[in-house]
């Protein structure tokens, strides 16, 4: 129950189920009409997986230090053949 300035009081079992400490930061966002809460940190570390998969599902995964190593690496080698 919320209180009159909005206030939401997490059970003791739940905050100790889902690892929540004192002074924590959560995330609070409203996700297919369910009010979900979230510590910053794994919400973060979520997006990053997500992002990558997205990018190597598109043909771009990888690491652009790899790429750029890559293609230095080739343009040294034409660089020696000529």
């Amino acid at each position: 129950m919320a209180t009159e300035n909005g206030r939401v009081v997490i059970p003791v079992q739940v905050r100790r189920a889902a690892g929540i400490e004192p002074g924590q930061r959560l995330v609070v966002y409203v996700e297919g009409g369910r009010v979900v809460i979230e510590e910053r940190g794994h919400l973060l570390a979520r997006v990053q997986d997500e992002a990558i998969a997205a990018a190597e599902a598109a043909g771009l995964g990888g690491s652009v230090v790899d790429e750029l190593i890559a293609d230095r690496r080739a343009e040294v080698a034409r660089e020696a053949s000529e």
